[in-house]
């Protein structure tokens, strides 16, 4: 019995051991679950997209759709960046000419629109003048700020499209404030500011003054001058007009010659003493022999020997 308690003891031992190297591998090891996640994360960071890598195309499709404000936050961050420009000519009261990349560009105001100057068909239309007298007032020879929406032209005349700003302040805005421009040309997805525009527009129709002052002459599809021909007051009608002279109907009056009396001095005293002296040739009185000199003037100093 002493052997075989010997030799149980030892099995027990070894199977002990066994068990305890068993344990330990099998607490070590890896799971397939854990291993697959772990998988996963380092794929989808792998795949993310930087915040720096997406389109401003992009960026306006998912901001219209209401998606993500991350998205929102980097094409404001990117549209914020504005460019400098010196202003070289104003055209009329929403285009300048600016030199850009040491280039002479076209610029034209983004969402606002302004009346015509020097359209080949249109020519001065009414507000047309003030508008761009208020632009060259406010732009000549002038460093302005140039803001890029989504894209910035050309458009289909060779204009690059911008929001522009003088020192620090929007000229659309100050266009609209002034009653001199509409919101405009609105077309995605150039439409940042757009919103804002308009509410500075509806103040400025509730006042009614500039382009608001005659009813339906800026409306959306435009400008229409035939309205302000229509309500004209009479007086500027008049004043405008060029009137015509009536004609005279009324016969003329009928005038009787009066008989010319006759006036006859028989010498220089009888004139003298008439207050006449001297006479003149061609008035009454006037006679050749009392002219001594022939000279046109009667009864004066030199005829003194008429007299009498």
């Amino acid at each position: 019995m002493g052997k075989v308690g010997k030799r149980v003891g030892a099995a027990w031992a070894i199977l002990a051991l066994i068990i305890g190297i068993t344990g330990r591998d099998t607490t070590n090891k890896p799971s397939s679950s854990n291993t697959t996640e772990s998988a996963n994360v380092t794929s989808a960071a792998v795949n993310s997209p930087k915040p720096e890598a997406v389109s401003s195309s992009q960026t306006a499709t998912t901001d219209q759709q209401g998606v993500s404000a991350s998205a929102t936050d980097v094409n404001t961050t990117q549209n914020a960046q504005r460019i400098q420009a010196k202003v070289l000519e104003v055209v009329d009261g929403d285009t300048v000419k600016i030199k850009l990349n040491d280039k002479e560009e076209t610029v034209r105001f983004l969402l606002v629109d302004t009346l015509e100057t020097k359209h080949p068909k249109y020519g001065v239309q009414p507000f047309g003048k003030e508008a761009s007298d208020f632009t060259k007032q406010l732009l000549t020879e002038k460093t302005v700020e140039l803001e890029q929406d989504v894209n910035n032209g050309p458009d289909k005349y060779g204009r690059f499209l911008y929001y522009v700003y003088v020192e620090g302040k929007s000229v659309q805005e100050q266009l609209l404030e002034k009653r001199l421009a509409r919101v405009a040309y609105i077309y995605a997805p150039n439409v940042k500011y757009v919103d804002q525009y308009k509410a500075i527009q509806e103040k400025a129709q509730k006042e009614g003054l500039g382009i608001w002052s005659v009813e339906n002459y800026a409306q959306e599809d435009g400008y229409h001058p035939d309205v302000i021909k229509k309500n004209e007051p009479a007086s500027t009608k008049a004043q405008t007009t060029v009137s015509k002279p009536k004609e005279n109907t009324q016969p003329a009056p009928v005038t009787t010659p009066q008989p010319v009396q006759e006036v006859y001095y028989a010498n220089c005293s009888e004139a003298k003493a008439a207050g006449a002296a001297p006479l003149y040739r061609g008035e009454p009185g006037y006679r050749a022999k009392l002219d001594r000199d022939k000279d046109g003037f009667a009864c004066e100093k030199s005829d003194l020997s008429l007299l009498i």
